[in-house]
């Protein structure tokens, strides 16, 4: 640990916190380093209250903790980046942020993934996504390839709503493909940004 507690009075230093999926921003509060110590060794977001003059823990009364995935420190040492997945809204007003945001990725790709991930392991009678599922990773491909055909058609038409529909179609299987096949997003896209050196 590197923070400089001693910089702030009462030796409070701002925690921001992060959704360390969507990379929204979710709140400012301030940690002691006992705070921070109960942080790191709990995997639970706890702060220092200024108004109550005691530790607390984010979600304590509402059941919406913040599971922590990593401690960071800016490079003056005096600021604490919680990067941490919420339980549910964090805001006590009941928002999803503390500045009245909504906390999703900008790239709706990933929330998709997300949903179709929830498919995966939460089968829904009547789901499409589940019954592509439990069809298995022959079908799902023959889906892919079905898809692709259809955009590739579209392409050669000139309705551009019906070319729109055959790609989102297309991605909406790849990303069942994807998932079937224990793939994330986030890495094949990483595999582009490499390309693009």
């Amino acid at each position: 640990m590197r923070i400089d507690f001693e910089k702030f009075p009462e030796s409070l230093v701002p925690a921001i916190v992060q959704d360390d999926r969507t990379q929204m921003v979710l709140m400012l509060g301030f940690m002691n380093k006992e705070a921070y110590e109960r942080t790191a060794s709990s995997g639970r977001a706890t702060f220092f209250s200024r108004s109550r003059g005691r530790l607390w823990v984010k979600g304590e009364t509402s059941g919406n903790f913040l599971s922590v995935k990593k401690l960071l420190w800016d490079c003056d040492s005096d600021t604490v980046l919680i990067r941490a997945i919420p339980a549910g809204p964090v805001c006590h007003t009941g928002a999803d942020t503390c500045f009245c945001e909504k906390n999703r990725r900008e790239d709706f790709l990933f929330e998709l993934e997300a949903i179709i991930q929830d498919r995966k392991g939460q089968p829904r009678s009547g789901s499409y996504t589940a019954g592509l599922f439990a069809s298995g990773v022959n079908r799902i491909a023959q889906k892919v390839g079905e898809e692709a055909v259809e955009l590739i058609i579209e392409a050669k038409n000139s309705n551009p709503e019906a070319f729109k529909n055959e790609a989102a179609d297309l991605l909406f299987h790849l990303l069942v493909l994807f998932s079937q096949k224990g793939i994330e997003l986030k890495d094949v896209l990483e595999i582009l940004r490499s390309r693009a050196k």
